[in-house]
């Protein structure tokens, strides 16, 4: 079992966010805890009064809408009334066994899980301390509940590969609109809220692994200069597939302003964990063999990371990022050093794999005018940014450079 925890300030949303599942027929309320009535007889307007008659005992505090998940194994099969009674043991071990609350059985991913609303403010106006509450409480319930239903352990190997991410699926995003919100939700609100990231770009590289992308679109458009984004799962080229859905619309609000705030944030949260990247890729890159870009790749990925390279529609790879799935990081090359640009990165593949005209393994720079609708998907807005940060651009590849002849003084016969 897998318990995370999340808190806000607006409970209305997240009841709203479970309600809506209900009316969509992928989750049914199965249980409320200090409410007047049985859960199958509260209407909507008497569950969300009830949240706000408590939080109205403390006025001051603005983050108080408590939102719960306890997600269980792939393979379990677990009965309602057990999902009740691990529901009940889980909130009286972390401390919310008299708070009202509402238990959501949700049936929108592949595994069983269970979502759970209520608030941290208590009758008397006073706060049930939340920090540290993850790490303390929640992970002791957790443990104890798995060994008493016998759940399959979340430090189990088997439980560790079973909830790595995996990229949405083209077919599903073509046929239905309601998977591919439902795919793109699950997707962007995990690397949204575990991982490290300070650019849009880093953030795309992040959800490129996972088929998604999200866009600015061009200057100039209403998207654009509204500071919208939407969201659209894309094929292995970042050729988008189905309809793209507007941030605003997924209950996470991977918004632009979101988005923003996020990068700030993030920005102090890294230092300690870009020299364990380097020193990953330092490792692979020292390799006594030669070694070429699918090697390259594959070692990395090995290691938990994940090589994002960008390049034009003649493969030139112009710049790279690293996503650190272990580590849940992200990292532009040249922010890492020189050595890890990835001009530095191309020139070190094996020769016949670095510079060939049949090889999709180039390196080179872009010109300032080049047609941004053939760029990779991964950066449609983010390519001023990445000839700043990794190549200036002073003409074609070094490669291809002609040298000038130099003019001679001619002394006038």
């Amino acid at each position: 079992m897998v318990a995370r925890i999340g808190y806000g300030k607006s409970i209305s949303r997240i009841l709203n966010y479970n309600e809506n599942k209900v009316k969509e027929h992928v989750a049914d309320l199965i249980l409320a805890n200090q409410f007047a009535c049985e859960a199958d007889d509260l209407s909507f307007n008497s569950k969300l009064h009830r949240f706000e008659n408590m939080t109205m005992n403390n006025a001051r505090s603005k983050s108080n809408a408590i939102h719960i998940s306890l997600n269980f194994d792939l393979g379990e099969s677990i009965p309602v009334s057990t999902l009740q009674e691990i529901s009940i043991e889980y909130m009286e071990r972390i401390g919310f066994g008299e708070q009202p609350y509402l238990a959501y059985q949700h049936f929108d991913a592949a595994h069983p899980h269970i979502h759970i609303i209520t608030t941290n403010i208590q009758e008397d106006g006073k706060r049930i301390d939340l920090h540290n509450i993850g790490r303390n409480q929640s992970e002791t319930a957790r443990k104890e509940i798995e060994e008493k239903y016998g759940l399959v352990k979340a430090d189990s190997k088997k439980t560790a590969l079973d909830w790595i991410l995996k990229p949405a699926e083209i077919n599903s995003a073509i046929y239905s609109k309601s998977e591919t919100k439902r795919t793109i939700s699950n997707i962007v609100g995990h690397v949204m809220h575990q991982y490290n990231f300070i650019s849009l770009a880093e953030y795309n590289a992040a959800l490129s692994c996972f088929n998604v992308q999200a866009e600015r679109g061009q200057e100039g458009t209403v998207l654009y200069d509204k500071r919208g984004i939407i969201y659209s799962i894309v094929d292995k080229e970042g050729k988008k597939v189905g309809l793209p859905i507007k941030a605003s619309s997924f209950f996470s609000k991977p918004t632009l302003k979101n988005l923003e705030a996020k990068f700030a944030a993030n920005e102090g949260l890294r230092k300690d964990l870009k020299g364990k990247s380097k020193t990953i890729i330092a490792k692979i890159l020292n390799s006594p063999n030669s070694i070429s870009k699918e090697k390259f790749t594959q070692q990395l990925k090995i290691s938990g990371i994940e090589p994002v390279f960008r390049q034009n529609a003649e493969g030139f790879i112009y710049g790279i990022t690293y996503v650190n799935h272990k580590d849940k990081v992200v990292f532009n090359g040249s922010d890492l050093g020189k050595e890890y640009s990835a001009k530095s990165i191309v020139e070190m593949f094996a020769p016949e794999k670095s510079y060939s005209h049949d090889s999709g393994n180039k390196v080179g720079t872009l010109p300032a005018n080049y047609p941004s609708e053939i760029t990779h998907a991964l950066d449609i807005n983010g390519l001023e940014d990445i000839l700043k940060s990794e190549n200036t651009y002073d003409g074609l590849p070094s490669e291809l450079k002609k040298k000038r002849k130099k003019k001679r003084n001619r002394p006038n016969l």
